[in-house]
């Protein structure tokens, strides 16, 4: 019988189910929209149950155009939206508030009371203090629900992020685990030392008992006993750490980007963590036989939300593909320069007063022009966080590997290859997410005897080499900077 590893991979929008052969080939997949909660301004939230239902629908529905059962399985891979905050009654399973999802900036008031502990807690996680991450959202369900403190100093409650709380209902209660790249999402695990920090959890007044046990990302988990009493789920990681996985970027110096939404950009640094001076988030890229790799990790706000803003606001194309066609009918941006920080600058930046801008504009300037400079936008924004990267690691840096929606604009990964100056990979097969757990999955039960061996087996769909001359690269970066530094001075009057 042949046998396959099937990964569920629960995002913010959508949950989706695969079936990966022992090649890591992908060859079914079934998916499901996920509904968010908008109940005021900032608060993203969602089911938990509803979350759940949509793992049985998508697995069931990926199995029946399969046309295999369970029986065929030999492991299961979860990779998640990460730092999405659960809190449920442990004997009923039923969660005591919505999901609060990593979006969300409902606990932005819980972290203005630890500002002064700002240093002492990126000392130990490697995180900014940022509603984004699940200690004060924590704190915020612990605050909001009459009597949940109390019950969960009595070990009444369980915490989780999405992959725990799915394993918890997989196996029907029997496990209460995530994996060490899920965890130093949390802002409660000491990445340095490899364990929950007593000191962080005393500050955030979050019983231990509510926590995870942290386990290796490729390990057995336990058996998934709602869907077969013999299937294992053996390999767990947050969603943009298993897409790094899924690249192979098993060096210190390999890096990937995503281009969705926004840019999330992580570069191995090995067994070594670096901490970011610059506004980088240090963060544990995998664990396997109890061996920590590191990463850096560096986001951009606004990449492909800047083309929806050509379509949806300008009206200058009809769909995302089209910019790419409509790029291409200059030569040159002639000197136009966007600067599409529409909710501030990120990394390595910054700069939450920042706003958008357009720079360069002489009067044959055209809808051309301004649609190639958006696109060249999201390569200078990820070149600064590179740049960041490669200073603060050290480290030698020769390619990328990319993924996601944007990814698959010929120009844009054209134009990022040239102002890197380096070479840039798009994989074979795009939904590297899955194909990250997948490969963590099938390495613990033997579909794979090493990375060397998962390395051998990934393949690139299509490669694009710099043909820009440096000094043509140095002269339009430094364009790019002058304008970001304008934007930064351009401060309208309350």
């Amino acid at each position: 019988m042949k046998k396959y590893i099937l990964t569920i991979d629960q995002g913010t929008s959508s949950t989706r189910a695969m079936i990966f052969d022992n090649e890591g080939n992908l060859s079914y997949i079934a998916a499901q929209e996920i509904n968010s909660k908008y109940r005021k301004s900032g608060y993203v939230e969602q089911d938990g149950l509803a979350i759940w239902a949509s793992v049985v629908a998508v697995v069931n529905e990926v199995l029946i155009k399969a046309n295999i059962t369970m029986e065929h399985i030999a492991a299961i891979g979860v990779t998640n939206q990460r730092e999405t905050t659960l809190v449920w009654d442990k004997e009923t399973g039923i969660p005591i508030y919505d999901a609060i999802v990593w979006q969300s900036t409902q606990s932005s008031n819980i972290c203005e009371r630890y500002e002064e502990q700002s240093d002492l807690i990126k000392s130990k996680t490697g995180l900014h203090i940022n509603p984004y991450f699940s200690a004060s959202k924590i704190r915020y369900i612990l605050e909001k629900v009459p009597g949940a403190q109390k019950r969960a100093e009595n070990g009444e409650l369980y915490f989780g992020t999405v992959d725990t709380w799915l394993i918890y209902k997989m196996s029907k209660g029997k496990v209460h685990a995530t994996d060490a790249s899920n965890a130093s999402r949390t802002m409660l695990y000491n990445i340095f030392e490899q364990k929950w920090d007593e000191e962080l959890l005393e500050l955030f007044d979050i019983p231990a008992v509510m926590l995870p046990e942290v386990k290796n990302s490729s390990c057995d988990f336990g058996k998934a006993t709602f869907f077969h009493p013999d299937v294992s789920i053996t390999g767990v990681a947050g969603d943009q750490q298993a897409s790094l996985f899924g690249q192979t970027c098993f060096k210190p110096g390999d890096a990937k980007n995503t281009y969705g939404t926004g840019c999330f950009m992580l570069m191995n640094t090995g067994e070594t963590p670096v901490v970011s001076k610059k506004g980088l988030l240090t963060t544990i890229a995998w664990q396997i036989d109890n061996k920590v790799t590191y990463a850096l990790e560096g986001s951009v706000f606004i990449g492909g939300a800047a083309v929806q803003w050509l379509r949806d606001e300008l009206n200058l194309i009809t769909n995302a593909a089209e910019s790419e066609y409509l790029a291409n009918k200059v030569v040159s941006s002639e000197g136009v320069y966007v600067i599409p920080s529409f909710t501030g600058l990120s990394a390595p930046y910054w700069d939450s007063d920042a706003r958008g801008a357009i720079f360069g504009l002489t009067r044959g300037s055209n809808k051309y022009h301004l649609i190639r400079a958006t696109l060249e936008a999201i390569a200078y924004q990820s070149k600064d966080v590179i740049e960041v990267m490669k200073e603060e690691t050290g480290l030698s840096f020769n390619s990328l590997k990319v993924d996601g929606g944007a990814s698959n604009n010929n120009y844009l990964m054209q134009f990022q290859s040239d102002i890197l100056h380096s070479t840039i990979k798009r994989p074979a097969i795009f939904e590297t997410t899955s194909l990250g757990v997948a490969y963590l999955a099938g390495l613990y039960v033997g579909f794979y005897k090493n990375l060397d061996d998962v390395k051998s087996r990934h393949t690139y769909a299509k490669e694009f080499y710099p043909t820009m001359e440096q000094s043509e690269v140095d002269t339009r970066y430094e364009g790019w900077k002058q304008a970001i530094a304008s934007t930064r001075k351009f401060k309208l009057e309350e």
